[in-house]
């Protein structure tokens, strides 16, 4: 982890203009994904699953989290780290393949749907590059 990302020092400080712009620029293009829950929307990055942001909206919750995603990806900018390239920009041209038992299978594709994701390799995607 870099040194800038290590200092809470530089939490504190406002971004600089131009990367501030641009990682705004980055977080538009992120893809979200909104669950409701108690009354209340929560949103979350496809590209950085652990960023989140809430509202009482669907629309409130998506700024939310916009703003949340830029602030993320501008973090990671001013400490010379490049953030997650949109989802619905990087060419997938690899193919990997699992087994999974029949059950295995069910339980995936729900907890893929309840969160919001279009498809089981999307959802496990996003979680394993959580983690990378």
């Amino acid at each position: 982890m870099s040194d800038k990302l290590k200092n809470s020092e530089n939490l504190t400080k406002p971004f600089d203009q131009d990367i501030e712009k641009t990682a705004r620029q980055i977080a538009d293009k992120y893809q979200i994904v909104l669950t409701h829950e108690d009354g209340m929307w929560f949103g979350r990055g496809l590209e950085m699953p652990t960023v989140f942001g809430e509202g009482s909206t669907p629309d409130e919750c998506t700024e939310n989290t916009i703003e949340a995603l830029s602030s993320a990806a501008a973090t990671m900018l001013e400490a010379g780290c490049t953030p997650p390239i949109p989802a619905n920009i990087g060419k997938r041209s690899e193919q990997v393949n699992i087994r999974l038992t029949v059950e295995e299978k069910k339980v995936l594709e729900t907890c893929a749907k309840s969160r919001g994701y279009r498809g089981l390799g999307d959802y496990m995607r996003a979680g394993a590059l959580a983690f990378s």
